[in-house]
């Protein structure tokens, strides 16, 4: 449930981020017209991602179970390519978000269409919307209880909304560098879980033989049915009997990855101005 609800939570807030600061500036700036297009855009974004989740969930469901751990596999690896490529996207961005999107929805006002700022909180939502349906089917697919999961989930979207809806009005204020690092981190946590996972389904699907010498014997704190199990393999991917190439590849994941993105960030220092002889 911890897992799906950051996930939620941060996804969830990006793209309601985005969205919020579109609406903002159309507002500003005396363009409330344009704000009905913007929510249309983002209607069929939000029924697109619903449908891909929908479609690879059912494809999933009807395969042979070897097929099944293959394809678990490729879900998980792409899960993980699109949360790497998140929180490394973000840790460079999330300063300059407000003032680059702000500069791109006036540069659209300018040319005289609002087209441009509906194609923007589409495929705001659409990116995120596309990545959460993708991360979350991985996770539902490690998670041993779903409907805990999806609750996560559900919990997760409804904070970031009402958190971007807040941000909107002004009413909270929110450190955004600091938010998507903490959040960032745990993602990366999450990430590592799901590689892990990845390479336990690769060799029950028969794809992996390498390294499946086993490494520790945690049968004694990872007991199926428990709570406890329930976080660490379902959050964490960690199995009662971890194999060598299950720890290889979290650490190698998971330890530079949480140094880059909680390494603290340098400002750079604008030169003095030179006195005038």
């Amino acid at each position: 449930m911890l897992a799906t609800f950051i996930i939620g939570l941060r996804e969830g807030l990006e793209a309601s981020l985005i969205v919020g600061i579109i609406a903002s500036f159309l507002v500003a700036r005396g363009r409330r017209d344009a704000l009905r297009s913007v929510w249309i855009g983002v209607g069929i974004a939000i029924l697109l991602c619903l449908a891909v989740g929908t479609v690879l969930e059912i494809v999933t469901a009807d395969l042979p179970q070897a097929a099944q751990e293959g394809l678990e596999t490729v879900i998980g690896l792409l899960a993980v390519a699109m949360v790497t490529y998140m929180v490394v996207w973000m840790r460079r961005h999330a300063r300059g978000m407000r003032g680059a999107l702000e500069s791109s929805a006036g540069a659209a006002l300018v040319a005289g269409s609002t087209t441009a700022l509906v194609a923007m909180a589409f495929l705001a939502v659409l990116r995120e919307g596309f990545e959460t349906a993708v991360f979350l089917l991985a996770a539902f697919q490690a998670s041993t209880s779903p409907l805990l999961a999806g609750l996560g989930a559900l919990l997760g979207v409804l904070v970031a909304v009402a958190l971007g809806y807040g941000i909107y009005r002004g009413g909270v204020k929110l450190d955004m560098a600091r938010f998507f690092r903490v959040t960032g981190a745990v993602l990366v946590i999450v990430a590592g879980g799901l590689l892990m996972t990845a390479a336990h389904t690769a060799h029950e699907a028969g794809w992996i033989d390498i390294g499946q010498t086993r490494a520790f014997d945690l049968s004694w704190l990872v007991l199926p049915g428990t709570p406890v199990s329930s976080l660490l393999t379902g959050v964490l991917g960690i199995q009662p009997y971890p194999v060598v190439l299950e720890v290889l590849v979290w650490l190698v994941y998971v330890v530079p990855l949480l140094v880059y993105v909680l390494a603290p960030t340098t400002k750079r220092r604008r030169p003095a101005p030179q006195p005038v002889a």
